[in-house]
């Protein structure tokens, strides 16, 4: 038998050595979230800082602070290059350092969620994976609990796992365990994980929600977005009966539907009676109730975003959010003011997947108006690259109201999408389907 104990004082060491066994020329995937472990990105920075470490790769999504703070800072992206396939504040932050030093501090890779893995494993081929994970169980398993996404299709392919052990991550179930024989390094640091709570609601959110909240009947299977405006239609469905989840992230929204009773995915054809997700973020409570909750399972994003996964269950509804929609129906929701703003996500895994479940709808949604009412939403042409193409998109939902564009010619679609838009720029957005040879 097996003494898993020993084996895991052999690997037990301090986050500055284990930082030392990341090399020059490492391509180095890095933890999604609050799984990016905070003393091992310390060490690695501070090798950085003192030229003891150059030409590493950073291959990630969604960073958050314990990444800016430390191998995320510009002054280091000479040596530690941050290669995104999911901008945030963090990245927007460096693409404007970058402009103003003339050097490039942050590279951009477009992917959506569920071929992360692939590009990961199989194009860029990383040769490590550093992330934080639960504790040992007795069978001598980590668990990536809460960011199977990445992490455990990348742990499979041979990766080199560093591993910073976190007795507060969550122990989740589903495909999330990593072994201590499949391990080289572990740093113990127990600390508070990062929470993240609800973003604040706007009257056209609680609209939007309201008209979302109509379309879903009892027993559909959820995928939400991340936001206010999901949260919003979460808030109106604790009337709904028997709902299920399927989702990439698990928001605050869907545990709270959990809670109430509302979720019970008693209807699911696959994975009856689990809430399957990819990745969770919210508060220490929401943690802790996932955290060894047979109710939830977790599974790399290349399964759970997988259009052919999705579509087993019926009536799935997909709820995702958008920056633009043009009058042919096509949607940008990454890209604004000249600059990549967010990514791709699983918009668009989700859209196809919903579109291909019996009885499932997809549904995008914005507010019509940003910068206070003075700029539509709704345009005549995006103003940056497609996320869901026109030919995919389903239902579109505005404040003013929700339309399915399936099988409506393009001057249907055109027509039915200015009067999604405010009522201020329906007379311009008609002139510029006219110009466009949209409307006669």
């Amino acid at each position: 038998m097996t003494d898993f104990a020993a084996e895991y004082a052999k690997r037990l060491t301090t986050a500055d050595q284990a930082a030392a066994l990341i090399g020059n020329g490492t391509r180095m995937a890095m933890g999604l979230g609050i799984s990016q472990p905070p003393a091992l990105l310390k060490a690695l920075a501070d090798r950085a800082e003192a030229g003891q470490v150059s030409d590493v790769n950073i291959y990630y999504l969604l960073s958050m602070k314990q990444a800016g703070e430390t191998v995320l800072r510009y002054e280091l992206t000479d040596r530690l290059r941050p290669y995104s396939l999911f901008h945030g504040g963090i990245e927007r932050k460096l693409e404007q350092q970058s402009r103003d030093a003339g050097r490039n501090g942050v590279w951009f890779i477009p992917s959506s969620f569920q071929q992360a893995p692939d590009v990961m494993v199989n194009q860029v081929k990383v040769d490590t994976l550093v992330t934080t994970v639960s504790p040992m169980d007795d069978e001598g398993y980590f668990s990536f609990g809460v960011n199977a996404d990445y992490a455990t299709p990348v742990a499979r392919s041979g990766a080199r796992l560093i591993l910073e052990v976190n007795d507060q991550f969550p122990r989740v179930g589903g495909d999330t365990r990593v072994h201590i024989s499949e391990v080289t390094a572990i740093v113990e640091n127990n600390v508070p994980l990062i929470e993240s709570g609800k973003a604040a609601m706007a009257p056209a959110d609680e609209a939007i929600g309201a008209i979302i909240a109509d379309m879903i009947e009892d027993g559909s299977t959820l995928q939400m977005g991340i936001g206010a405006l999901p949260d919003a239609v979460c808030a109106a469905l604790f009337d709904r009966k028997d709902l299920g989840v399927h989702t990439e992230l698990m928001t605050p929204g869907l545990i709270a539907l959990m809670q109430a009773g509302v979720i019970n995915n008693s209807r699911k054809n696959i994975h009856k009676g689990k809430a399957i997700f990819a990745f969770a973020m919210g508060t220490k409570a929401e943690y802790d109730f996932i955290d060894n909750n047979p109710d939830f399972e977790a599974y790399g994003v290349d399964y759970v975003n997988d259009p052919r996964v999705i579509s087993q269950n019926d009536k799935v509804v997909s709820v995702n959010a958008t920056l633009q929609v043009d009058l042919f129906g096509a949607c940008c929701s990454e890209y604004l003011n000249g600059r990549q703003f967010t990514a791709s996500g699983g918009q668009l895994d989700f859209v196809r997947g919903a579109a291909a479940s019996k009885g499932g709808k997809s549904i995008i949604a914005c507010h019509s108006t940003a910068a206070k009412g003075t700029v539509s939403r709704i345009v005549a042409q995006l103003d940056g690259p497609v996320t869901t193409p026109r030919n995919d998109v389903q239902w579109i939902v505005t404040e003013h109201g929700a339309v399915n564009l399936r099988g409506l010619s393009v001057e249907e679609r055109a027509r039915a999408l200015i009067q999604l838009a405010a009522p201020q720029f329906r007379e311009s957005l008609e002139a510029d389907a006219r110009r466009l040879g949209m409307i006669l």
